[in-house]
């Protein structure tokens, strides 16, 4: 790719981005509306072009149409009718049985003659927004029918997780993907890094001594992650019993929080060596014993309950759930990351489904100083907190005591709370935005490396067949509560709770 100064030239990013799944909730919800975006922010490059390709037999014109609907549902911005107007004409539809391998000559046709239209120049992007056991079928199409191969130009591959069910499996779809594509042609997608406030946390750490001189051990008591819905799995109960929150939420997603945390500054900020660090804290990960796994570790399984004052199913009653259903909605665990900057602090991690708020975000605890001077004999003080807020709110909220005006010698904790939405910078962008735009740009540094996500498999694989081992008493939590009581406990018992801020 040609760069100046780290500067990607618009005519580099010039690509055909095929969608496979066009028809689909993911195209619909997010990456229509992400493309409009872009459009409107003047993001995307003059040569360029969308080929959604489903199995529903329908014209270009008729899936047009029904992509303005998307847009007007699940867009950021109000559609605007000469944005629109310049997106529609950039999209195609293909009708296509991803099975038929015959299919994908013809698409490999439409391809070429839509590039010679548009004097694209080769560049390709394939979006797998499909159902997992689609990706090695449509991958091998690409392959015989030599779509993926482009000598004189690039072709980049974009999966969705899941990655895998298991170590297993994740290295079986690695091995036939890197059969067909260069691992830096493989761009896995996890959403979450997307979003602003993820991407802040090391702006916040690396370009502030306050922070950065006491992130450590020493000045740290523990850290909280904490992501959390009311939702249900909905109409997703088929996939959600094989997966549960241990494979849909800690593998991918906190796992790559996890690291962004808790990594060491890297040499530069080049992609490889940003992905190295956080590879190390995955790697870093204290091994968990049979001992640290029954002590460390607390699944949960919805019940019925109400949620904003209406009446909701338990987790066994949703469709496509066995009655006997054995599949975690909640996991809480504390984990240890054996490394000189963070031995002997305690990580906690909860996440799951049908609990009492909607939010995700991450809680730094400083240490709290010795009781001496003030509150000696009447009150604890409160420690300082540094909270990373992704969603539904995004900014940082950072608590610390002051002196109590209204009174002779009272301490109180004093919030300080900023939002990165602001008449100034307008609305925060949506993640798939940022993720599109960078893999247009070839800019790796969002997207999951083959060994970190093995490295993640290898630390949930553990927690996965520990869970399947043990017969649980599910459902051990109301829908409309945090979660199980022994989450609570988890904390307890060292003298600590969770922060709800």
């Amino acid at each position: 790719m040609n760069t100046t100064n780290g500067e990607i030239r618009n005519s580099d990013m010039s690509t055909i981005m095929v969608i496979f799944g066009g028809t689909g909730d993911l195209t619909n919800r997010k990456l229509m509306p992400a493309l409009y975006n872009l459009v409107y922010d003047k993001l995307l490059p003059e040569k360029f072009a969308i080929v959604s390709v489903g199995r529903r037999e329908k014209t270009s014109e008729q899936y047009r149409d029904e992509m303005l609907e998307s847009l007007k549902r699940h867009s950021r911005n109000k559609i605007d009718e000469s944005y629109w107007a310049r997106l529609r004409e950039l999209i195609y539809y293909v009708q296509l049985d991803f099975t038929d391998l015959g299919d994908y000559a013809r698409l490999k046709d439409f391809l070429a003659e839509l590039d010679t239209k548009k004097q694209i120049g080769g560049n390709r992007v394939f979006y797998l927004a499909v159902a997992p056991e689609y990706f090695e079928t449509i991958v091998h199409g690409l392959h015989v029918s030599d779509l993926a191969e482009n000598k004189e130009a690039w072709s980049r591959l974009v999966i969705e997780k899941p990655f895998g069910k298991d170590l297993k499996t994740a290295r079986k779809l690695n091995s036939k993907l890197l059969d067909v594509f260069p691992e830096t042609n493989i761009y896995r997608i996890d959403h979450y890094l997307g979003k602003e406030m993820i991407q802040n946390i090391m702006v916040l750490r690396f370009c502030n001594s306050v922070f950065e001189s006491l992130w450590s051990n020493k000045f740290i008591d523990n850290i909280q992650i904490s992501l959390t819905e009311k939702f249900g799995i909905g109409t997703r109960g088929g996939y959600y019993e094989n997966s549960g929150a241990t494979r849909d939420m800690v593998q991918s997603h906190i796992m790559q929080i996890l690291s962004l945390v808790a990594m060491e500054p890297p040499v530069n900020l080049k992609t490889d060596a940003i992905r190295t660090e956080k590879l190390k804290v995955i790697q870093a990960v204290k091994e968990f014993t049979p001992e640290l796994l029954r002590d460390n570790v607390v699944f949960g399984q919805y019940g019925n309950g109400a949620i904003d004052g209406q009446l909701v199913p338990a987790y066994r009653e949703e469709g496509q759930v066995p009655q006997n259903s054995n599949t975690e909605t909640f996991i809480a665990l504390k984990l240890y990351i054996d490394n000189f900057r963070w031995a002997g602090t305690p990580f906690y991690i909860r996440t799951g489904k049908r609990l009492g708020e909607t939010s995700a975000e991450i809680v730094v605890q400083f240490k709290s100083l010795p009781q001496i001077l003030y509150f000696k004999d009447r009150h604890v003080q409160e420690p300082n907190l540094l909270v990373f807020r992704i969603q539904p709110n995004v900014g940082v909220f950072f608590q610390f005591n002051t002196k109590d005006f209204g009174s002779y010698n009272d301490i109180v904790p004093t919030k300080m709370d900023t939002s990165h939405v602001s008449p100034i910078q307008g609305n925060t962008p949506e993640a798939y935005e940022r993720l599109i735009y960078d893999i247009l740009r070839g800019d790796c540094t969002l997207f999951s490396r083959w060994d970190e996500v093995e490295a993640s498999w290898i630390f949930a694989d553990k927690i996965i067949e520990y869970r399947e081992q043990k017969r649980h008493h599910f459902p051990n939590y109301m829908a409309g509560t945090m979660g199980p009581v022994k989450a609570f406990e988890l904390l307890a018992r060292d003298g600590r709770e969770w922060w709800s801020i």
